[in-house]
């Protein structure tokens, strides 16, 4: 996923390495050569990610994270050229969510990366069943219901279903059908009956709500919605 991304880093080339690999990755990289200058920009950028070195001029990166974390949740990642545990478990402590260790590999850098912004991004809420009427088309737990209760339908007949609550009342053609639920390109040739004995079989499990699957003659089916 491409993120903005925040550097402050006081090596240059260790800088233009990172910069230049994380680009390749799709992100933004936003550069700062000082803890001062790193906290100005945090404040003003909203990066979606911040790599902060420890030992860095003006303010070192416990000071900006300790300063970030007072009014920003946003991933941190130290970078650290210390090998004391004590000085990582205070990072962590101070707000950090993940530590790489000087040197390291450029790899492992944008795994940690990819795992903290995927961690960090807003989960995705599931989507709504689809209903008509009583009929409902659960497309997440790909489920058919009618009443409330479930109905047992194959995959095609839910495949249809969940194309006609899409189409919004629009007529479906033969032709559209067979390629989308079917699979079958409109030059081959095949018995429309076919279709339409699936479709009769579909409306009889669905009892009452199978009228709502309408037959428009010399074109196609549409879902009656109201």
């Amino acid at each position: 996923m491409a993120a903005k991304i925040l550097l402050v880093e006081d090596e240059k080339a260790l800088s233009r390495i990172v910069r230049y690999n994380l680009e390749k990755e799709g992100h933004k990289v936003v550069l700062a050569e000082d803890g001062e200058a790193g906290l100005a920009l945090a404040r003003r950028e909203k990066p979606d990610l911040v790599i902060l070195d420890i030992m860095l001029p003006k303010l070192d990166g416990l000071q900006v994270c300790k300063a970030l974390r007072s009014s920003s949740s946003v991933p941190i990642l130290f970078l650290t050229a210390k090998k004391s545990e004590v000085d990582r478990v205070l990072g962590l402590k101070l707000g950090a969510d993940d530590y790489v260790t000087k040197p390291f590999s450029v790899a492992e850098l944008a795994a940690r990366v990819e795992a903290l912004l995927r961690r960090a991004a807003p989960a995705v809420a599931p989507a709504a069943p689809r209903r008509a009427g009583e009929l409902e088309v659960d497309v997440e737990r790909h489920e058919v219901s009618v009443k409330g209760k479930p109905v047992a339908v194959t995959p095609r007949e839910f495949t249809f279903l969940k194309l006609l609550l899409e189409a919004d009342g629009r007529v479906l053609t033969r032709d559209v059908i067979l390629e989308t639920v079917w699979g079958i390109d409109r030059s081959v040739e095949i018995d429309t009956r076919t279709v339409d004995q699936h479709i009769a079989r579909l409306r009889r499990k669905l009892g009452a709500e199978g009228s709502r699957i309408v037959t428009v003659i010399n074109s196609g089916y549409k879902l009656k919605k109201g």
